[in-house]
């Protein structure tokens, strides 16, 4: 319930500390009028208290004694130099976290001497401190503006810094805050820096050789920035530093055990994405104990780095794409029993998969692109994701895994065979890839794939109807059955996997109708059904596929939590070839491909609806009357095949407007009429000539064949019937003439006796004059013939 009284404060003159943490004061609109009358506080916590302004005007403050003031976690969602705390000089702690203020920093700011903390993280990039001057804060031992600023220069802002001879300053938070240029050298006086994060910004240039005199850092944290040159050797200096984070800049040059040497006291080490190679001899000993290290696409092989034998500690080691072209050492299973998290894809690893894993405190092991072999262990007990995709594994799968918290298991791209074990029914997967192996037969019959989200069996050798076993597995969003053995007819079931996003069953032999059904399929993006033996009409109501109505837009937020891992890539057939995406990038390809089956009817108006639909394959099949009208609103097509089926009528001409169309082909139809024009269409016929083939009844440019004058002037309904509404009365007219005329003649014949033997007598006295005629005439031709 909100509290809209608080009334009882004035009761309390001498209250020295106020802590009422999330209660909702939400109606409460006095209460800074009320905290003013406390001239005894010191303590204000007012976080996650619904407040929605801080911008009351107090003619008198009476707070001089309050020092620590924290209103995190409102929404005040006003200017952030209207708040009335501002002239509260004797604040010593001050937190604005997520607070949705916005606009310039108060100058009134920098004359807050007393400040020690102050932090105003996550407020959306809203702020900027660009006219804000902080020079006299001396006593400021932590600022956090994380997420906070919406712009600005790095080295302007560490100018504005206190630059106070007893620098006090501890913690810097600037994360995230779309700053640029380069580090100054303004900022070497901040020697009592323990904590530098600068993540996430556009920070230019290279890292500073002067961040050796910071010697009391103990993090340092400038990673997702655009850095260049070599790490410094003066790195070595910074002893009591536990964590160094340089990923993802564009780093380059050696990492050596000199430079390593110095750092004693590192536990974590993040250098991954940038171009270092860490050159440290065979014989090397760190001097430090790793827990975590993220060394990818870092340059450490070919040999397997030996001086990973003393990192007994490691709780996340990621060494993936390291050119690394070794077998995985004796001591792999011993050294890195504690480790969590593992990942050496992409690499040249050779050899086997250890035979003592079961050994091992993993949870997710990544190993997929490499070059092992053998059959699968038993696994770490703990282990609840396994990627060993694209290697050259063999055998039938475990009949245990030793692995029942496995929820995520990536096999695609092996050489496993043979069925599909009962043990995967122990698992409660989430997520099972299978695809390109060489496993048959069916799928058990499982009673645990409740939870099952993704599943990949593509490219296999899997027969039998289409699995009943799926049938609870009601939270599917990823489902690939295509290029196997499957038959029979679809379910009508398959329309209660309401979440399916992804629903691939090409090149099958599945038959029958597709399930009308099939469009309560809200959340489907892509639908392959190619290539089986689908009869019927495609299903009438596609505008029921309202994800395809938009085109679709990936933004952050809407990301499928484990989609890049689990779906690594994904083969789109499109644009007549075959595209492989990875990633992200596949979520939006929008597509229906119902191509070489034996459809018939007519396409559906609906699917016009369908404008963020990317691919549209509807050829090889019987479809037939008109191309629909309003195919040019479906805006997002690139491609569009209609080929090979029976459609007549005329192109319509909103199909030029479809801007980003890159393949079209219309060949082998029973169109008619002239071609519309548009620059568009005139350049995919340049691209492809034969996507006009087979319609002997199109005509005008770009084809060399010239419509008909009639043709020329038949554009639209009403000049249609006018120019034939006139011929057409006169045949019907003589056809009906025709038909009456006879019938009288056929009666006169049949009813009045006179007059049929007086016809018959005509038609005898006719056929002997017909006789003599040509008698005579041969006789004549004859006898000249003899003469000459």
């Amino acid at each position: 319930m909100p509290c809209t009284d608080l009334s009882w404060l004035r009761n309390l003159p001498l209250l020295q500390h106020l802590n009422i943490d999330g209660v909702n004061l939400g109606r409460a609109d006095d209460w800074p009028y009320l905290v003013n009358m406390l001239p005894s506080l010191k303590v204000l916590t007012l976080s996650g208290c619904f407040l929605t302004s801080a911008n009351q005007s107090l003619q008198r403050l009476n707070l001089s004694n309050l020092e620590e003031l924290d209103l995190s976690h409102n929404v005040f969602n006003h200017p952030v130099a209207s708040c009335w705390f501002w002239n509260v000089t004797s604040l010593k702690y001050l937190y604005l976290d997520e607070t949705s203020l916005h606009g310039q920093l108060p100058r009134t700011l920098g004359d807050m001497v007393s400040l020690q903390v102050l932090e105003m993280c996550c407020n959306r990039n809203h702020l900027s401190a660009a006219t804000t001057n902080l020079e006299k804060l001396c006593n400021l031992t932590v600022l956090r503006l994380d997420a906070s600023l919406s712009y600005g220069n790095v080295a302007q802002l560490f100018e504005r810094l206190p630059q106070c001879s007893s620098n006090r300053l501890q913690e810097l938070h600037l994360r995230s805050n779309n700053l640029g240029g380069s580090l100054p050298n303004s900022m070497g006086h901040l020697t009592s820096l323990v904590v530098l994060q600068l993540h996430g910004n556009n920070i230019t240039g290279s890292v500073p050789a002067f961040i050796g005199n910071f010697t009391k850092l103990k993090t340092l944290d400038l990673s997702a920035n655009h850095l260049t040159g070599h790490v410094p050797p003066e790195i070595g200096m910074l002893g009591n530093l536990t964590k160094l984070d340089l990923r993802h800049n564009d780093l380059d040059g050696l990492i050596t055990e000199e430079q390593m040497d110095g750092l004693r006291s590192l536990k974590y080490m993040y250098l991954s994405y940038n171009q270092l190679k860490i050159v440290v001899g065979s014989e090397w000993l760190p001097t430090f104990r790793l827990q975590d290290a993220v060394f990818a696409s870092c340059h450490m092989g070919p040999p397997f780095p030996a001086w990973l034998k003393s990192q007994v500690d490691l709780l996340w080691l990621d060494i993936s794409s390291t050119h690394i072209g070794d077998r995985l050492p004796d001591w792999f299973c011993n050294t890195f029993s504690k480790a969590v998290i593992l990942d050496f894809s992409n690499n040249q690893i050779s050899g086997g998969l250890p035979i003592n894993m079961d050994i091992m405190s993993l949870e997710c092991l990544y190993s997929s692109s490499n070059n092992l072999t053998g059959q699968i262990p038993l696994l770490p007990r703990n282990l609840s994701f396994l990627d060993i995709s694209r290697n050259t594994l063999s055998g039938p799968l475990p009949s245990n895994f030793g692995a029942p918290k496995l929820r995520g298991l990536i096999l695609y791209s092996n050489y496993f065979r043979g069925q599909v074990p009962t043990s995967i029914c122990e698992l409660g997967l989430y997520a099972l890839d299978l695809a390109n192996n060489f496993f048959e037969g069916g799928l058990p019959e499982c009673l645990n794939m409740t939870d099952m989200t993704y599943l990949l069996l593509s490219n296999n050798s899997f027969s039998g109807e289409f699995p009943a076993v799926l049938r609870t597995c009601t939270s599917l969003s990823f489902l690939d059955l295509s290029h196997n053995r499957f038959s029979g007819r679809l379910p009508m079931w398959i329309a209660s996997f309401r979440s399916l996003q992804l629903l691939r069953l090409n090149h099958n032999m599945f038959y029958g109708n597709i399930p009308s059904n099939i469009t309560a399929l809200t959340n489907l993006y892509h639908l392959n059904l190619a290539a089986n033996w689908m009869s019927g009409v495609v299903p009438p109501q596609l505008s029921n596929f309202t994800l395809m109505t938009r085109r679709y837009i990936l933004h952050p937020d809407e990301i499928i939590n484990g989609f890049q891992v689990i779906i690594g890539e994904l083969l789109v057939e499109t644009k007549m070839q075959q595209l492989n995406y990875r990633g992200y990038g596949a979520l939006e390809i929008l597509s229906i491909d119902l191509s070489s089956n034996y459809l018939t009817g007519k396409i559906p108006e609906g699917i016009t609806s369908l404008a963020g639909l990317v691919n549209l394959n509807l050829s090889r099949n019987q479809l037939n009357g008109e191309v629909p009208d309003k195919i040019g609103a479906m805006q997002s097509l690139e491609s569009l095949d209609l080929s090979n089926n029976n459609l007549l009528g005329e192109i319509p001409s909103s199909i030029s407007s479809l801007t980003y169309l890159s393949i079209l082909d219309l060949s082998s139809n029973n169109l008619t009429g002239r071609i519309p024009s548009g620059r568009q269409l005139d350049t995919l016929y340049m691209i492809n000539p034969s996507m006009y083939d087979g319609n002997i009844g199109l005509c005008g440019p770009p084809l060399q064949r010239n419509c008909p004058k009639s043709n020329t002037s038949m554009h639209g309904d009403e000049k249609r019937d006018k120019n034939h509404s006139k011929p057409m009365s006169l045949y019907f007219g003589l056809g009906i003439g025709f038909v009456v005329g006879l019938w009288v003649v056929f009666c006169v014949l049949l009813f009045h006796k006179a007059s049929r033997i007086a016809y018959f007598l005509l038609l005898d006295k006719f056929y002997d004059k017909i006789y003599v005629f040509v008698v005579v005439t041969w006789k004549r031709f004859t006898r000249k013939a003899d003469i000459s």
